[in-house]
């Protein structure tokens, strides 16, 4: 890795003359900016593209998408005035041009100060919500306007859609028996959702006009560097702070991982032991439409900056925060969220002891891994594969028959503690394989004799397993060591990143521009030891449960421009186990109590139904045929309410050692008993305990 470094600060010398001799202005930190970007992913990057015609019509199409995502401000004449340079982004490169990110620049904030007449005067006049009329809800299917009377009409129908799902939100409210206030008249309620709706935007056009052109330019080079993967990002310096904050496990606020995706803000993880993990509504792949402390009005968030609907967020223990959120099937409701601070304990593995009603189960082991954490800042700092091994010898001294380890919505991290954490498990032998660009694949070996568990083994997973997971799960897969149990597949990302602070390598002459920011750069990819990626294919389980994400596109192969799956020698190893015999009867059997399990069914069903929502992006606006739609939705969500709420039979425990400290801990006790709930309704927990039990 330092040699990857070096390279990068060698290759920049050439800028250093260059620039030296430059007048210090601001348009000269931006080239400067993009010189290094550029030059750090010709120079690091696993793959490095050619900077062609090719490379730029994909850097031109993201720039143009992320510019204008929802089709509200530009007009096709502007898209055509800007596809000149569709070809010639390679060459603006090359040449230290900004030419057509200065023509960008100046184009998106004319059409914006333009577009903030439209709002006030749409919404001055009330909506007839009598006529047939449709909005189309996925901006991807839109085109953009070819004259500003269409952008207004187009601005006119999103007006409406946002008027009438307030309208239909106070109908119902004011329907309910709780309700005891006066009851609003339709044209009331219709002046009251025109009014919020006028204010939201007013705020919303204010922040717009804070965006700078820093702002912007981030957006560009970002543009640039997310075409050679989804995970090679450029970090302004805000920006990498933020990600800092998100690494380090300390959290005063909901614990949620956000991303902005289009225009909406969406949730891609629940921190463990959050204040939203506990609340328990909040999921991921939830959508933020608006943010309210407490008791206030809500502040919509749609197409609001990442940065700024995080400080929305975020906040002091104690305090509530009101998130409206819509679900992946389409419904709306606000979750209401007391702030915390995480509970770090809650971050780390622990175990449990489990045990069935179904007298025909045993005693078995279950350790709920949330990430692959270390702590590298100290000598003896935690690490998960030292904590893992201390669970299992707990669980080994209560006796048990058989363990799961479960890795949902486990995103990675540390790769020796994934290579440590398989030596648990086998006896020596090759855990991973690691590439480097230009080198000969670099095997990474459990060298330990010993095997600190030897019993029958299953691991958990899902589309949100992903990286050290997924390495994991791969090699106790590849030498029949475990059975993996999961949804299709996992999430796909087989690639490892590094971060480059460029100030550590733009020379000390240019500190009156610093900070500069970092680069996240793809510098590996990870192998199985059969010689396969991980990357984009992920693990496919042995055992496949039906998932309610089945249908949807949400992993590696979902994002833009995701590197190729493709494969090299596989190692020299041998097979653990005689688990191919008993693998085959584990799948038979749970393919039969999965077919008659009433949850699971409607499950796969429901999964159906998600993706079924997802392509129906065409909302009515006659009132009526609204409330249809509706409460067609709300309808069809219901059916799917109950499905993990019921008891499994599954008894929780802690082992003896835990159990002892809890009891003179109430607040140890306190988190295991809401643990403990969460297990016993747990059906895939349940099914996992069962495949368990046919592979001993």
């Amino acid at each position: 890795m330092k040699r990857k470094f070096l390279i990068i600060a060698i290759g920049l010398l050439g800028i250093t003359v260059y620039a030296s001799y430059t007048l210090f202005n601001s348009e000269q930190k931006d080239k400067l900016l993009l010189q290094v970007l550029t030059q750090s992913l010709r120079d690091a990057h696993f793959d490095p593209q050619v900077f062609n015609d090719e490379f730029s019509v994909k850097a031109f199409d993201m720039y143009l998408d992320r510019m204008d995502y929802s089709k509200r401000f530009l007009l096709q004449e502007d898209v055509d005035s800007l596809s000149l340079y569709q070809t010639k982004i390679d060459d603006e490169i090359n040449a230290n041009s900004l030419t057509f990110f200065e023509m960008a620049n100046r184009l998106i904030e004319s059409r914006q100060q333009e577009a903030e007449a439209y709002f006030e005067e749409i919404l001055n006049e009330p909506f007839d919500f009598s006529v047939k009329e449709s909005r189309e809800a996925d901006a991807e299917k839109r085109t953009f306007a070819a004259t500003s009377n269409e952008l207004k009409e187009s601005w006119r129908l999103d007006l409406k859609y946002q008027v009438i799902n307030r309208i239909y939100n106070a109908e119902k409210a004011q329907n309910e028996p709780t309700y005891t206030k006066e009851k609003k008249s339709f044209e009331d309620m219709e002046k009251e959702a025109r009014a919020k709706i006028l204010t939201n935007h007013q705020d919303w056009f204010h922040r717009i006009a804070k965006l700078n052109k820093n702002d912007r330019y981030s957006t560009y080079l970002n543009a640039i560097a997310n075409t050679f993967d989804p995970h090679t990002s450029y970090f302004p310096p805000r920006d990498k702070e933020n990600f800092d904050i998100s690494m380090s496990g300390q959290f005063e606020g909901i614990g949620a991982t956000l991303q902005q995706r289009d225009q909406y803000i969406r949730v891609t993880q629940i921190v463990p032991g959050s204040a939203s993990a506990r609340q328990g509504e909040l999921e991921a792949e939830d959508i933020i439409l608006a943010v309210a402390q407490a008791k206030d009005e809500p502040v919509d968030v749609v197409d609001m900056r990442l940065d700024d609907a995080v400080q929305l967020i975020r906040g002091k223990k104690g305090t509530e925060v009101r998130l409206t959120i819509k679900k992946t099937d389409g419904t709306v409701k606000i979750v209401p969220i007391i702030r915390d601070v995480v509970v770090l304990e809650e971050t780390y593995a622990k175990s449990a002891v489990l045990e069935h009603t179904d007298e025909k189960l045993g005693k078995y082991g279950y350790i709920y891994l949330p990430k692959f954490y270390a702590d590298f800042n100290k000598r003896n700092g935690r690490h998960c594969s030292e904590d893992v091994l201390t669970e299992i010898e707990k669980l080994k001294g209560e006796n048990v028959e058989g363990l799961i380890i479960d890795l949902r919505n486990n995103g990675g991290g540390s790769l020796s503690d994934v290579v440590d954490m398989a030596g648990l498990f086998i006896k020596k032998g090759p855990v991973v394989q690691i590439k480097a660009r230009g080198r000969s694949p670099q095997i990474l070996d459990d060298k330990d004799k010993e095997v600190q568990y030897d019993g029958p083994l299953v691991i958990m997973v899902n589309e949100f397993s992903a990286s050290a997971s997924e390495i994991l799960a791969a090699a106790m897969q590849d030498y029949k060591r475990a059975v993996i149990v999961g949804g299709n597949a996992t999430f796909g990302k087989g690639t490892v990143q590094r971060f480059y602070d460029f100030d550590k390598v733009v020379p000390a002459s240019f500190n009156n521009y610093k900070p500069f920011g970092a680069i996240k750069l793809t510098i590996q990819k990870f192998y199985r030891i059969n010689g396969g990626a991980t990357q984009l294919r992920g693990v496919i389980p042995d055992i496949i449960l039906p998932d309610r994400y089945a249908h949807l596109d949400i992993g590696e192969r979902d994002q833009d421009f995701p590197m190729k799956w493709d494969e090299i020698a596989p190692a020299s190893y041998s097979l653990e186990t005689d688990l191919i015999g008993k693998l085959t009867v584990a799948k038979k059997n749970s393919t039969k109590r999965v077919k008659q399990h009433d949850d699971f069914k409607l499950i796969a069903e429901n999964a159906l139904r998600y993706k079924r929502m997802e392509d129906e992006t065409v909302i009515p606006l006659k009132y009526n045929t609204f409330v249809k739609y509706r409460k067609n939705q709300e309808k069809e969500a219901k059916r799917f309410e109950g499905v993990g709420k019921s008891e499994t039979g599954l008894k929780a425990s802690l082992s003896y050692l835990d159990n002892s400290q809890a009891v003179a801990d109430t607040l140890k006790m306190a988190r295991f008993k809401s643990w403990e709930k969460l297990m016993k309704k747990d059906i895939y927990l349940d099914e996992a305990v069962r495949i368990l039990a046919d592979i001993q």
